[in-house]
């Protein structure tokens, strides 16, 4: 079975004509069911190989098309995609969420496939992690995850007030200690961000690899999706060859992103090391879109002539 090509635009849809036009699409390929009143859940039965996302509405309709991201990923790779979406940040700290997982482990949905990867951003990759013990032996991807928000453990974390009013300490609780079912986990951190470091700290398992992605900042995805790196590590993930070297070899990619550039200089000017920023600006001025760094460049050497 095949999605439809080309697939579905979303784009400029109300809320409820979204979901309906994802109902469509899941009652042809699988289904697409409520969960609760701050969840849904959209599964496309495609092959053996299956994605599990967890995702805000709000994020996927920021997305190209107004698509979920795991849509896109099964339609490439002919993979099955169970999607997980949120309304607002909710965690997945969701009785209801909780429900759905225990029963697709009881009835051994799981075990229908050969490979399965849990993947998720932020408080999705805590939901990612945290639930995939219900899939043991299953990878996961999750970048710049939370541990857990209870205060009792986390109370350093201060970037989610509303969030800490939610339990974090029954099902499904303590992401680091679900995640020992899983077959490999892969966690992805800019370690200039302490809380994410923190959190990445307590994940620490010999199942589990860090990736560093220094200065990528607080949502270090919007750069990766802008560098193509976000889909490449799913892929990568998925057939276990997610290698600290692999990924290396894919943040290099950051020296041919004119954004990611901008914000190295800005630091570098920052701590006086104006000569390496002119070597930065003057690199950044020969991509397509560095004119900036170009005037950049330019500004430095008039302030070198000055001095």
């Amino acid at each position: 079975m095949t999605l439809p090509s080309p697939l579905p635009d979303l784009r400029d849809l109300a809320p409820d004509e979204w979901q309906a036009e994802l109902d469509a699409l899941g009652e042809e390929h699988g289904y697409f069911d409520p969960v609760g009143a701050r969840h849904a859940s959209l599964f496309l039965d495609l092959d053996r190989t299956l994605l599990v996302t967890f995702e805000t509405m709000d994020e996927a309709r920021r997305r190209p098309f107004a698509r979920p991201r795991g849509i896109d990923i099964a339609a490439r790779n002919g993979w099955s995609l169970l999607a997980f979406l949120s309304d607002g940040d909710t965690w997945f700290r969701d009785p209801a969420v909780w429900g759905t997982f225990d029963r697709l482990s009881d009835d051994g949905f799981f075990e229908d496939f050969e490979r399965v990867l849990f993947f998720g951003i932020g408080p999705c990759g805590y939901a990612a992690a945290a639930l995939s013990v219900a899939a043991p032996g299953a990878r996961v991807l999750a970048i710049r995850p939370q541990a857990t928000l209870t205060p009792a453990i986390a109370g350093w974390d201060r970037r989610f007030p509303a969030a800490r009013r939610l339990d974090f300490t029954s099902r499904y609780g303590f992401a680091p200690d679900m995640i020992d079912a899983a077959g490999h986990a892969d966690i992805v951190i800019d370690p200039h961000v302490v809380p994410d470091s923190i959190h990445a700290a307590l994940f620490t398992r010999d199942t589990v690899t860090l990736h560093r992605a220094p200065w990528a900042g607080g949502r270090p995805e919007a750069l990766l999706d802008r560098m193509d790196i976000t889909d490449r590590m799913i892929d990568a993930a998925m057939d276990g060859s997610l290698t600290p070297t692999a990924f290396s070899r894919m943040w290099r990619a950051r020296r041919e992103n004119a954004a990611y550039l901008r914000g190295l200089v800005k630091r570098l000017e920052a701590q006086g090391r104006t000569a390496l920023a002119r070597r930065v600006c003057a690199h950044g001025a020969t991509l397509p879109d560095g004119a900036d760094l170009a005037r950049k460049l330019r500004e430095l050497g008039a302030l070198e002539a000055a001095e």
